[in-house]
């Protein structure tokens, strides 16, 4: 039976947390002796098994202090395990922290070196690396500047270059990548699934869960330092998404109690004839909910409470984005939408079929207005926040997400269009008048 490259067998890591530092020798010797009490015990990994097969890729995922970078540690032996077994099979390299292995009064070229004998890997061998080394870190202008110099990016790129030039058997990588230009991040995403086809076995961390989607066969989530999934990447991606969004939306739900008890005249002002008293945000299957997905139903129910009653009122909403950027700023009144009369309490729902918000964080108005949209009986101004997460969507920049498709041809006179025909003006052709709603804000 084939070995495994990595094995934890009920590896725990704990750390001593001292609140107090003792101010005099006397302090350290009677601390020798006598519990203080000033001390916490911290479990950063807590009984965690599982294997990773030569050749495999496994990400790990999880919030900031799960204890990702510790099993990374543990992994590299940079720390030993407070209990359990860890096995690893064959050359490691490492890429945990900026300059780590670098020493940094040394130059670039003469760390590249160090770190190579540190390895196992003789001069020679470092000789013949040497060049692609340099060449894949784009660093040949300052590779004899001392370290200290460096910017964290290049500190980045020549560690990265060393990491995977050294004829490893298994490779860390912790959320480092992060620091450099998104340029070299691809570039380094890139020779990372390389080195999945030479059966190099590889742990990558990372927040980004796209890139451990497109890198990884197996993803292991951990929470608090304990293990909550192990298995496909995209299952167990989902269920950590999941998780999120579940907290997210108990945030939300706490945070959207106590804004309406929290208003200031920047928040809400009207004359109170008709009050908003609620609003509520619900998906497809009326369930309330404060994080969607793009592309999903969304409907924002404002109940109201009419003292009087009040005839051809003007329901509007407002949506901004956490950056200030006006969405939209529907209502009633525009929408050709009239209500009568309204007294009492009663319900007015603005539903949207598919939501087209490309991933952030938004900020809900409704307002209630006389039919002239002159006069504010009620104004909630930004005070319901909702977030929208990508979801099976990939786009990730600008405000919307249109709908559309890609085509190519790779014969352009297959496309209709002759290269004469572009230096010929073209008369615009006629369009049918359409109809056209206006629309303003609230």
């Amino acid at each position: 039976m084939t070995q495994p490259a990595i094995r934890f067998e009920n590896v725990s890591k704990k750390f001593v947390v001292h609140h107090e530092r003792p101010r005099s020798f006397q302090e350290v010797i009677v601390g020798l002796f006598r519990d203080t009490g000033r001390h916490e015990e911290l479990w950063a990994v807590r009984d965690v098994s599982f294997t990773v097969a030569r050749g495999e890729a496994l990400g790990l995922i999880g919030p900031n202090g799960s204890g990702k970078s510790t099993l990374l540690k543990l992994v590299s032996r940079i720390l030993e395990p407070t209990a359990g077994d860890i096995e690893v099979n064959g050359r490691l390299s490492a890429l945990l922290e900026l300059g780590a292995g670098f020493h940094p009064d040394l130059t670039g070229r003469e760390n590249i070196y160090l770190n190579g004998s540190i390895l196992g890997l003789s001069r020679r061998e470092m000789n013949e690396h040497y060049a692609d080394i340099v060449r894949f870190s784009e660093m040949e202008r300052f590779i004899d500047m001392p370290v200290k110099h460096y910017s964290s990016g290049m500190a980045m790129r020549l560690g990265f270059a060393v990491a995977i030039h050294v004829e490893p058997d298994v490779l860390l990588i912790d959320e480092i990548l992060a620091v450099g230009d998104e340029s070299f991040q691809m570039k380094c995403l890139d020779k990372i699934d390389e080195l999945r086809s030479h059966d190099i076995t590889i742990v990558f961390v990372s927040h980004t869960l796209d890139s451990v989607r497109d890198l990884c066969d197996r993803a292991l989530w951990l929470e608090n330092g304990e293990m909550q999934h192990l298995g496909p990447t995209e299952q167990v991606i989902d269920l950590y998404r999941d998780s999120v969004t579940a907290k997210e939306e108990e945030r939300l739900a706490i945070q959207h109690g106590e804004g309406l008890g929290q208003e200031t005249v920047a928040q809400r002002w009207g004359s109170g004839e008709v009050e908003i008293v609620d609003v509520r945000f619900q998906n497809a299957a009326g369930n309330e909910r404060h994080v969607f997905r793009i592309g999903e139903s969304m409907t924002a129910c404002i109940h109201y409470r009419a003292h009087k009653r009040i005839e051809n009122p003007a329901f509007g909403v407002a949506i901004h984005r956490s950056d200030g950027l006006h969405v939209n700023g529907p209502n009633t009144k525009l929408a050709g939408y009239p209500i009568d009369d309204i007294e009492g309490e009663g319900e007015v729902h603005y539903a949207i079929e598919s939501l087209p918000l490309l991933a952030g964080t938004y900020q809900f108005s409704a307002t209630c207005y006389d039919h002239a949209c002159a006069h504010p009986y009620d104004h909630h101004h930004r005070m319901y926040t909702f977030r929208v997460q990508r979801g099976d969507i990939g786009e990730e920049f600008g405000a919307f997400y249109i709908p559309s498709r890609w085509e190519h041809q790779s014969n352009i006179s297959d496309c209709g269009l002759r290269i004469a025909d572009l230096s010929t003006p073209q008369s615009k052709p006629e369009h049918p008048t359409s109809k056209r709603q206006s629309s303003n804000g609230v």
